[in-house]
């Protein structure tokens, strides 16, 4: 896959119009997965202005520091039709985003996560001008993917499950949560990913608490292990799996029983995607099966988040959001049973809604892995 094909030129013209279409004079994103979606450059977040000023007509640029301006020549984005200006160190940068409007700009869309110092900042450049969201904008042109993009999310996810396969390697008895998790972050990079995000090895009554990371707690045999690892791919696409394994031994108590309820509420789920279904619909159908089991108040969390350059992004697959899904829309189906003090299970995959129902990026198996 080239990365080029990912972040094509039309993209800032799609958003240019979309830009004025929401009454905002222009979009202003600083570092992070908007900037990356609309240039491909994928800028480090720092002290110095990187700012991408993008008018709702005329000229797009890309404001860096000098320092920067080889990082951002080689990247994509000059592709993309945008101009690039730097700016050395000890010199005022905020000028040049008023300079790049090139005149009022009325209402201005700031990047979601932009840092307050900078937000403040250009609240003093630009003194009158209102300030609100670019996320208004960016997050309709972002939630559904493209062909490319939903060919990066497959790469990714079969990335993903050429770690959880070798699983057998280093989980077992004996070891902390830590040794498995360094064995497991380094077979995420050997796997292609580009940075490791996350890894939890949660065994035990770890596996009852959904963000355990790992720990010096010893695996014992006959535990419940919730694995759920992602990393970023060179592409700038995501991944995020998570299986629950046995270390052994024999199932602990009625564990083997609610696991059998999470399967099928995950399989079912997953079932339940397709075009015109609402997001909370899908929530609903994992949900209902795990309460009528019994287990409703072990579910603590939704059973979905939106995944592409972000981990977690719209759609939001939870009670209170009646959005219907569309094609293009990529997304976790992850619903997960948690009793304190004992043990837990989480299943998940990233699927896609397709134009005639839904595809799984990850394959490997959802049955409890026995190691």
């Amino acid at each position: 896959m080239r990365i080029d094909d990912l972040y094509p030129p039309e993209r800032l013209a799609r958003a240019q119009r979309a830009t004025a279409a929401a009454g905002l004079g222009a979009l202003l994103l600083t570092p992070g997965s908007d900037l990356r979606y609309l240039t491909g450059y994928n800028a480090h977040a720092q002290e110095r202005l990187t700012c991408l000023v993008l008018p709702a007509e005329g000229e797009p640029t890309l404001i860096v520091p000098t320092l920067e301006r080889p990082a951002a020549e080689a990247s994509p984005a000059p592709g993309t039709g945008v101009r690039i200006v730097d700016h050395p160190d000890g010199t005022d940068p905020y000028p040049l985003v008023a300079r790049a409007l090139g005149g009022p700009a009325g209402t201005v869309g700031l990047g979601n996560r932009m840092w307050a110092e900078q937000v403040l900042a250009l609240r003093a450049a630009l003194p009158g001008a209102e300030q609100r969201l670019a996320g208004e904008v960016l997050r309709e042109l972002r939630i559904r993917k493209s062909d490319a993009e939903v060919a990066a999310l497959r790469e990714a996810g079969a990335a993903i499950d050429a770690v959880h396969a070798r699983m057998g390697e280093w989980l077992r008895p004996g070891r902390t949560e830590t040794e498995v998790g360094a064995d497991i972050a380094a077979a995420i990079r050997e796997a292609g990913h580009a940075t490791v995000d996350f890894v939890i090895v949660a065994s035990g009554p770890n596996a009852a608490s959904p963000h355990h990371e790992t720990s010096h707690r010893r695996i014992e045999a006959g535990d419940p292990v919730v694995v759920d690892i992602g990393g970023t791919m060179p592409s700038g696409y995501c991944s995020d799996s998570t299986r629950t394994y046995l270390a052994g031994g024999d199932v602990p108590g009625d564990f083997a029983g609610y696991y059998a309820v999470l399967h099928a509420a995950q399989r079912a789920a997953v079932a339940a995607v397709r075009p015109g279904v609402t997001a909370e619909a899908v929530d609903a159908v994992a949900r209902d099966l795990i309460t009528e089991a019994g287990y409703g108040a072990a579910f603590l969390h939704r059973t979905g988040h939106g995944i592409g350059l972000d981990g977690h992004e719209e759609p939001y697959l939870v009670t209170g959001n009646p959005r219907p899904l569309e094609p293009g829309m990529a997304f976790s189906i992850e619903p997960g049973i948690y009793l304190a003090g004992r043990h837990g299970a989480r299943i998940e995959d990233i699927v896609v809604c397709t134009p005639d129902g839904v595809e799984r990026l990850n394959t490997t198996a959802t049955e409890l892995v026995p190691l």
